[in-house]
Formats: C-alpha cells, sequence, structure tokens
C-alpha cells in the first residue's frame, strides 16, 4: 500500500469559512494541485508525492470531508469542493496550475475548469468519475436510504482485522491477494468507521451518484474548452468506474491522450507509479513545446 514518507514535511492548515483544511505544499517550481478521490487522502499520491516534488511545487489537500481536513455538516457538493480548491490556490497565491484528479477528484478537476478556467492550465484525468453513468454497484448501494446505518457495520473494526490477518498471512506465503488499487481501497474504506467522515461520504456520494449511476456528466461542457490539453489515464481491470468512459471524452477532446494501464485496477497511478511518472513527464513536456498527441497507448 503506497504511502507518504515520514521524513515528507508535516501537513499545513488553511482555515475557511471556520474550518480547517489540511493540505501538502511540497518541492518548487510550476504548479501541480493532486485532488483526491472518495474516502481519499493525500495518502493516495505517496509516489507522486515524492517524484513530482522534485520538478514541480505539488499541492496536496484533503479535501473537506476527508483525511486530516474537517469534517463539517454542510455542501459536499463538486462545485463546493472546487470553490475550496480555489480558495486553496489562492491562498498560497497561484494563479494557475496543472490539475490532476482521481476519480470524485477528475470530476472535481473538470469543475473547476468550468468555473474557474483560468485556474487549470491543463487536466490529467485518472479513473476520472463525470464521465458516463456506470458505476460500481457498491457505489450505487451508498446512495439507498439506510446506508448510513450499514456501512459502520461493514467497516467494524473486528471485521476488518480479521480480513487484515488474512491478507497479511497469505502475503508472508508468497501469495499477495490484492494489488496496490485493491489495497488502497480497502484502507479507505476503513475511514468510515468515523462518523464525520461518514456523513461526508454519503453527501458527497449523494451528489454525483444514484441508484442508477453517476447523475453529472462533463463531456457537454467540453466544447466549451476546444484547446485544453488533457490526458486520461485508466486501469483495464478497474472494477469501480470502467474505462471505456475514456471513449465518451477522446471525442470531446482533441488535444487530448489516452492511457491505459493493462495490469492497473481503480489506482492505476499506484499499481504502476513508475510508468505513471513517465506519462506524466511526456504529457508535460509535450504541452509546454504545444505539440498535442491524440492517440490511445495500452501497455503491460
Amino acid at each position: 500500500m503506497a504511502a507518504l514518507d515520514t521524513a515528507q514535511p508535516d501537513m499545513q492548515t488553511l482555515s475557511l469559512h471556520g474550518n480547517e483544511l489540511k493540505y501538502l505544499d511540497i518541492g518548487h517550481g510550476p504548479a501541480v494541485i493532486l485532488i483526491h478521490g472518495l474516502l481519499g487522502s493525500h495518502h493516495n499520491w505517496g509516489p507522486q508525492i515524492d517524484t513530482l516534488s522534485q520538478r514541480y511545487r505539488v499541492i496536496v489537500p484533503d479535501l473537506f470531508g476527508h483525511g486530516e481536513s474537517d469534517k463539517p455538516a454542510g455542501d459536499y457538493s463538486i462545485s463546493s469542493h472546487a470553490a475550496t480548491v480555489r480558495d486553496l490556490l489562492h491562498s498560497l497565491d497561484i494563479t494557475s496550475a496543472t490539475f490532476v484528479g482521481h476519480s470524485l477528484g477528475g470530476g472535481i478537476a473538470m469543475q473547476t475548469l468550468y468555473l474557474f478556467p483560468e485556474l487549470v492550465e491543463r487536466m490529467v484525468l485518472i479513473a476520472s468519475g463525470g464521465l458516463g453513468p456506470e458505476v460500481s454497484p457498491l457505489l450505487r448501494a451508498a446512495t439507498l436510504p439506510g446506508s448510513e446505518f450499514v456501512l459502520p457495520l461493514m467497516a467494524n473494526r473486528t471485521v476488518r482485522g480479521l480480513t487484515d490477518l488474512a491478507i497479511d498471512r497469505l502475503d508472508k506465503l508468497g501469495l499477495p491477494l490484492m494489488s496496490a488499487s485493491s489495497s488502497e481501497a480497502w484502507r479507505s474504506f476503513g475511514s468510515v468507521q468515523d462518523a464525520g467522515t461518514r456523513r461526508a461520504f454519503l453527501a458527497t456520494a449523494r451528489s454525483v451518484i444514484s441508484f442508477r449511476g453517476q447523475t453529472i456528466s462533463a463531456t457537454p461542457h467540453f466544447a466549451n474548452f476546444p484547446n485544453i490539453q488533457a490526458m486520461l489515464v485508466w486501469g483495464a481491470r478497474d472494477s469501480i468506474i470502467p474505462n471505456s468512459h475514456t471513449e465518451n471524452a477522446r471525442a470531446e477532446l482533441p488535444h487530448g491522450r489516452v492511457e491505459i494501464f493493462e495490469r492497473a485496477g481503480h489506482f492505476p497511478h499506484l499499481d504502476n507509479p513508475d510508468r505513471f511518472d513517465r506519462i506524466f513527464t511526456e504529457f508535460m513536456r509535450d504541452c509546454e513545446a504545444g505539440a498535442s498527441r491524440p492517440h490511445l497507448v495500452a501497455e503491460a
């Protein structure tokens, strides 16, 4: 499971409307903001924080309702999260940045482009929400009435402890059960034991998902941004959001690039961090050179 190195700086704090937003601000150079997904946190970006901060100024927030940030009762729509990202960048005197969003974070990146286009230089969307209705049945179930009573039972410490023990024993026997994607998803799900996190998770999920699937789509708005440079990164084995959603965006993004990681799941940047670093470097180099590479790449 990817995690932050203990030698890295402590998180900083921004007070917004009386609530504390925690974030990392590491490195120097052009600004890159990493936006995690539902139930995620800065821990979802461990390898990227280490590598990208060597070349860029990397900003990594824990969104409200997630990680170490406060979990107030209130608005958890993607527009609210986009406004939070805007406020964070303004507080750091960052006028624009490269946005890298995973899952829900991809939807937040696209909403930021729609609401505050001057902030978004380019986008990297990783297994992003907001590009089609299909989504995991588990997430659809989380929007149903009564799920707030079921989630604590599913994330019970005793149940998770027994599962963790079984996984650990299989690993020691040389029979790894979980990929980096699965491990990070399992770790993130454990956060719903906390009542505030659980409340924020349900509010966020219900703002973008119904029992029929995702309710918000960004693709109709891409026509307003014909020159946006974008890269879509997906795992071929993603069981949360299918990689077929890349096709929904490709036709609308003439300057888009699509990368499919064949042996990756919902966290392709964790399943293959070296490849992610390579293609991110290529993407940034091409953008800075004013080049576009609209093609599909599938690689093991």
